[in-house]
Formats: C-alpha cells, structure tokens, sequence
C-alpha cells in the first residue's frame, strides 16, 4: 500500500510539471508563477521512523544556490509540519489521524536571505490526510431489546440496527458496511443493507408458551464485507409476547367437597383450579355453573388473585331435606380472541357437594306470635301458644320458656311442655294496651341448642270507664242576660275505645232538674250547651252556681258520670263581655291565684338577689388610707374603728404637733400628692404656711397657754378652708379633734349632749361660714320640713 501511494504521488507530480510546460508554450508571455502545486497529501497513521515526506515547495525566484528561505505558517506549522528553509522540502512529524482532523491550512512564502524581502507572495495550501481503513464499525447500541406478537408471519419486521464507520465513505470502500447475523438462526434474518432483522419461521414455531426469549447477535462488517474488512458486533433480545392462543383447563374432572347444612350466605364451599398457559389478562378465567343446581343453592366466582373457582353457598341447606349436590361447572377465558381461537374454547368439570347433618336447635313454626285476650279476663285464662320442633331427623322433646328479662312484671306463664301461654296478673288496657316478651324453646337433653321467638299481646277493650269532662271549664254568666243564652259548650272523654267510636249523652242530675238555674242541651255530636234558665243574675246574693252534669256513654255495659262544671256570676258590659266578678268567684280560679303568687315570689327573689349584690359589693370596697405615714399630716377626718377610752382618752394620739406649731412649720412645705396647689399666688402665702397636721381626738384636760396655740392654729386653718375654695376637700366637712374653749358650737360630741338628734337645732350652721353651707343647707332644711 505504502509503494502505492508513493509512486502515486510521484506521478501527479510529473502530470503538473507537462502541464505547467505547455501551458508555458501555447499561453501569451507573463509573469510565471513561483510554486509547483498548492495541496499536498500525506497518508494517517504513518509508523515509520523517519519524518514522513510530504513534499517540495520551489519558486522560480529561487537560483537555487541557497540564497532564499523558505518560510512556512499556519495550522501546525513549526511543531506537526516542517520546511527546509533552503530547499523548501516539506516533511509531517507526528503521526496524524484522519478521524480527528482531515486536513491543514498551511501559508508559504520565499524571502531573500541577506535582504528578508518577499521574493515571492504568502500563499496559502492544504495538506489532505489520505484515509486508511483503520476503523471498525461502531453499532449505536450495545444491547438492543425488542418483542413481538407470538404467533407472527415470516419476515415480520422486528428491529432495525445501525452501525457506523469513521473511515471515509467518499474514499474506497473501506467505509461502506453489510450487516449479517452470527447467532439467531434459524428464528431471524438480518436484511444486509438496511440492518432490519425478521422473523424468518412461521407462526406455529414462534409459540411464546415453547420458547420466549431470543438472544441474536448481529455483525456489521465494512470493505463491503470482502476479506481484511473491520468488523463490530451488537446483541439484540428479542422476547414474544402472550396472545390468547390457549384455552383454560380443569386440573381434575371431578371436585368432591362438603359443607355444614349450618352454612350461612357467603360461606366458601370449597375452590377449583384450572391453568391457561397464556400469561396476564390472557390467562383471566371465567367460571360458571351450567347443570345440577336448578334451585340456584351455589355460587361460582373467581379469585382475581389465584383464578381459582370459588364455590358459596347461596341459599339456606337443610340436610335433612337434601344431603348431597352434583353440579356441572364450565371454565373460558374472560379475554377472547377470535384470530387464535376460533372455536368457543372452554373446559367442563363435575362437582359433588356433601352436606353434613348439624345438630341444629329448635325451629318455631312462625317466626313471631301475636295474640289477643280481654282485658277483663281473669288470672290463668289462656291466652293463645307456640310450636317448635327439632328440625334434626332425631326429633328430640321440646320445652319452653319465658325470656323475664322480656317480663319482669311475671304478667304471663308457658306451658313447659306444650308451649300454652297463661295470664298471671290482672290486665289493664287503658294502662298498657300492648304486651310484648320473647319464648325461649330448648331441647330437653340439650339445653344448649335454643331458639326465641316474640310474641305480642293485644288487650282487647271492655267498657269499664266512665266519660268526663274533656278540660276543666271555666265558666262565668253575665248579670243581666237573656233566658236560653248559651255560656258554655262542653265535651267530654273517655279512656276507653270501642270499634264503634264514643257516643255520649248529656243531662242534668235527677234532682236538679227542675230547680237548677240552667238547662243541658245535648246536640247529639259528644258535645253539650249550658244554657241560661232566667234572665237575670245577682252576684251580690249568690256569685257562683254548680251545674251537676251527667255524661253516659253509648257501649256495653253502659258507664256515666257527674261531673260538675261552676259558673261564676259577673258584671260585663253591653256586648257580654266579663268587667267584674266577686272576690269569692275569682279565689274559686286557682289558676289566677297561682298566677298571682308566682309573680309576688318571683319579685320578693329579684329584690332578694339585688340586695344581696350591693351588700357583698359595698363589703368588698377597699378604701384608701387617709394617711399613709407619720410626715403625711393632713386635715381630714380619719376613722378608727376602736373607739377607745372616750374623750378623757389621751394615750392614743400624740397631741403634741398641735401644741408646738412652731416646729410643724418646717413641714409646711410638703403638700399633697394628689392636689398641685397651682393657685397658691391668689392668697396670701401666711396662709399656706400653716401646718398640716390630722387631728385626733384631743383631751380637753389641757393647760391654757397650750390652748392658745391649738386655738390660733384652729383659727388659721378655718381662714385657709373659708379662702381656698378649690383646696382639697371638697365641699366637705373640715373637723378637728379639739373643741377648744369659746366655740360658737360648744361641745359637738353626742355623749354630752342631753338631746336627742330629733330636739336640736342646727340654724347656728349658716354662722360657721362657706365651708358649713350644705351642712347648713342639709340640716337647715330638715328641720324646716320636719318641724
């Protein structure tokens, strides 16, 4: 190959350098061009040891004597592609691949030696790679996975594979590529060109149920597959898919299973197994009962988990009526396909159902009992019975019970051997009209096996209530009335109930019939009239009348009563309306006077409740201490709830702040926390020097020069109180403990005081000033109005 390549190039060369010739003769004279070719070709992966040759480059320029260089540049130049700068040979020295990179743009240029001028212009030329056949082909995939229908025609397409070669396709054949199989036969085939595989047997060899998966590996050779070509290799698994192509077969032909003639609705009988060599919704079975059962006793239904044909009971067994089923049952596919199975594909099997005798308890001939009994009938009267049996075919003896829980009163009996029900108490309907309890029946040696049953009881109605008033009426008649006036309508009510409905008849008692104020009229509808027999009435003489009426009913025995309705005898207006009815006719309404009553209670309690509140909310009221320590001496009145030892008392305060004024001075500075004494500058400032001192009761036992100094400081404390209107406190009361001697109001302790409060006199009040005005005003004007 090598040898080829060589002399190949060689002669393009010689083929350039005729044709340079003649184009030299026959073309007019101009300026020849310097360089011999502009692309050169080197062959990829060359291994030998030398620099692989290229080529020359040589310009007519050069006198080839050595006075030029040649100058190279561009893609690798310098490191992949040499010159020699004096002969211009051009050689590669690296091995180079076509695949990573086909070709190079090189510039060349001649320069002078001794004066670097161009001789010749940059040209620029290309180096091509010749391409070797030095790839393999490549597949797309490693693997490839692929499936089809079981049961496919021959040449059904599968899938298609792709290989690819880096070699060059637009040079020789070492990249075109023929695809053919290596493992897979005789099942598939590989088109050569195109890479699609087929089936390549019929359908009754591709059965999924003999063999599913394929595994088939494909070449792909290039050199169009002639000897010393390249080869690559893929896999491919190919797996059939499941059609419905098998029908569903019984394991068995004949199922032998039993059940308790106990079995409830829904128990399981027993299952049954068929396979289908199908796969997933294929396989999904379907059973049914097709003979044996016209009664319908079975069921068939299938697991969705196992496919198995479940067998339930239906209806109720009774051993001793059948003991033994044999059924015929069928199996098929739910999912049918009509391309594989063209007949009605389906599997029949013979099932033989025992049913086993239980020892089952006692069965009542109804499933409830309801009789009936008068009301009037005596103890021990039978009221009616019940029957069971044994439904075993050992028929054993039956005994009876009643469940007391039912009744606990013991109003009724049974028979323990033939279940006759009994009364054991009077009955009475108007005060239970029903009677409801349960029956127990047990077999006698097996007490265990029992059965209930309910029975109801019916009283039945006799006449043996009287008829009443339906309300009690309250009635009134108007003084002046009219002779006939209806004033009341009246019916009645009767606790018993005939089939024919009540009929009641009204009248008055036998002996006041002729003397009565008022006549009955009875209008035939179970209602009355009271009517009037005059036509005037006196409630002053006589305020309420008693009406004995008797009320009988229509049934069998007949019953009647007297019951008496009363009329109050009123003052009403023109139009018959009640004004006034006597106190005594008005107490006779306990209705009114209950009425009363609650209203005076629930008053009395409201007032109660309110009284209470105020009281609890008064005590919890927390006053605020007048003084809160020694230096906060104020001139307000200050309460002690121990009264101590009287006005000769004087070891309980300290009255020394007023005997010496003259230190208390210092404390004048110190004001109220409450109060800003902003209008200090109104009055003069003697009089906001005095001392703020509390005054507790003072002993009257005191020497005169004392005297005179509490006397000023009473004096000067007054004055500040009659000028500061706006100083605390408030239009109230300014007192001091000490009386002093010479006071306009002497002694204002009530121990002294030989008068009581109502033999005073408080006119002196309106003498003591501004700040005693209310107090004046208050007592002042009590004393007027009460004098």
């Amino acid at each position: 190959k090598k040898t080829y390549y060589f002399l190949k190039f060689w002669q393009n060369v010689d083929q350039q350098e005729e044709k340079a010739e003649v184009r030299e003769e026959t073309l007019p004279k101009r300026v020849k061009r310097g360089w011999m070719w502009n692309q050169f070709s080197v062959m990829e992966e060359y291994t030998g040891t030398d620099y692989q040759y290229i080529g020359r480059l040589q310009s007519d320029k050069d006198p080839d004597n050595g006075s030029v260089k040649y100058v190279l540049s561009g893609e690798g130049a310098g490191t992949i592609f040499v010159i020699d700068e004096s002969k211009g040979f051009l050689h590669a020295t690296l091995r180079l691949d076509r695949e990573e990179k086909a070709f190079y743009k090189l510039k060349a240029t001649v320069v002078n030696k001794q004066t670097g001028l161009q001789l010749e212009p940059e040209t620029e030329f290309i180096i091509k790679l010749q391409d070797m056949n030095d790839n393999e082909p490549q597949f797309s995939q490693e693997v490839y996975t692929a499936s089809i229908p079981e049961r496919s025609d021959v040449g059904t397409p599968v899938i298609q594979v792709t290989a690819t070669d880096a070699d060059d396709s637009m040079y020789g054949i070492g990249a075109k590529l023929v695809y053919s199989i290596s493992r897979g036969h005789p099942y598939f085939s590989v088109d050569p060109t195109t890479g699609v595989i087929r089936t390549a047997l019929g359908p009754k060899d591709m059965d999924r149920e003999t063999k599913e998966h394929y595994q088939v590996v494909i070449e792909a050779k290039d050199m169009a597959g002639q000897r010393g070509g390249l080869t690559g290799t893929t896999v491919v698994n190919i797996s059939l898919t499941d059609v419905n192509d098998n029908p569903p077969v019984f394991t068995q032909s004949v199922y032998q299973l039993s059940v308790p003639e106990s079995a409830m609705f829904g128990t399981v009988v027993g299952s049954v197994q068929a396979t289908d060599r199908d796969i997933g919704r294929n396989a999904e079975m379907s059973f049914s009962i097709t003979s044996g059962d016209s009664m319908g006793i079975f069921d068939i239904s299938t697991d969705k988990n196992t496919q198995n044909g479940v067998i339930t009971v239906k209806k109720p067994l009774d051993y001793e009526k059948k003991s033994s089923y044999t059924i015929e049952i069928q199996v098929r596919n739910s999912q049918k396909d009509h391309v594989f199975m063209l007949r009605d594909s389906k599997d029949m099997a013979t099932v033989q159902i025992r049913v086993e005798d239980v020892d089952e308890p006692p069965l009542f001939s109804k499933a409830h009992y309801l009789m009936e009994v008068k009301e009037d009938a005596p103890i021990s009267t039978a009221v009616g019975s019940v029957s069971a049996t044994d439904p075993d075919q050992v028929r054993r003896v039956i005994t009876y019970s009643i469940d007391r829980r039912t009744d606990m009163d013991h109003v009724f009996s049974i028979h323990p051997g033939n279940g006759s029900v009994f009364l054991l108490k009077h009955l009475d309907r108007e005060q239970k009209a029903w009677h409801n309890f349960s029956v127990i029946a047990k077999e006698f040696r097996h007490p265990h096996q029992s059965s209930h049953t309910l029975v109801y009881v019916r009283l039945l109605d006799i006449n043996d209530n009287a008829p009443t008033f339906a309300t009690d009426y309250e009635t009134f008649v108007c003084e002046r009335t009219k002779v006939g006036q209806l004033i009341q309508t009246i019916r009645a009510v009767d606790a018993d109930a005939p089939s024919a409905g009540h009929s009641f008849y009204f009248s008055l008692a036998p002996d006041e019939a002729n003397t009565s104020n008022f006549t009955i009229r009875d209008n035939a509808d179970n209602t009355a009239g009271i009517l009037t027999r005059r036509s005037s009435y006196s409630r002053f003489q006589q305020s309420v009348h008693l009406v004995p009426v008797v009320i009988t009913d229509g049934d069998y025995p007949i019953q009647s009563s007297t019951s008496t309705l009363t009329v109050r005898v009123c003052a009403c207006d023109h139009k018959g309306n009640m004004e006034l009815c006597n106190v005594e006719a008005m107490s006779d309404s306990p209705g009114i006077i209950t009425g009363a009553l609650v209203s005076v209670l629930l008053c009395l309690l409201i007032l109660l409740i309110v009284v209470i509140f105020f009281t609890t909310l008064k005590r919890r009221r927390k006053q605020e201490p007048l003084i809160d320590s020694k230096e906060d001496v104020r001139d307000n009145v200050v309460s002690y709830n121990d009264e101590g030892g009287g006005e000769e008392d004087t070891q309980a305060f300290d009255i020394g702040a007023l005997y010496h004024p003259a230190p208390a001075l210092e404390e004048s500075v110190k004001q109220r926390r409450d109060i800003i004494p902003y209008d200090t500058l109104l009055y003069p400032s003697n009089l906001w020097q005095a001392p703020m001192t509390s005054g507790p009761v003072v002993s009257a036992a005191v020497t005169s020069s004392n005297n005179e100094d509490v006397w000023e400081f009473i004096n000067q404390k007054v004055l500040e109180n009659d000028c500061n209107p706006t100083g605390p406190p408030y239009d109230s009361l300014a007192t001091y403990a000490y009386e002093g001697c010479g006071s306009v109001v002497e002694s204002l302790s009530s121990l002294g005081s030989a008068l009581s409060e109502t033999e005073q006199e408080y006119h002196y009040l309106h003498e003591w000033g501004p700040r005693f005005r209310k107090l004046a005003d208050m007592y002042g004007a009590a004393d007027n109005d009460f004098s």
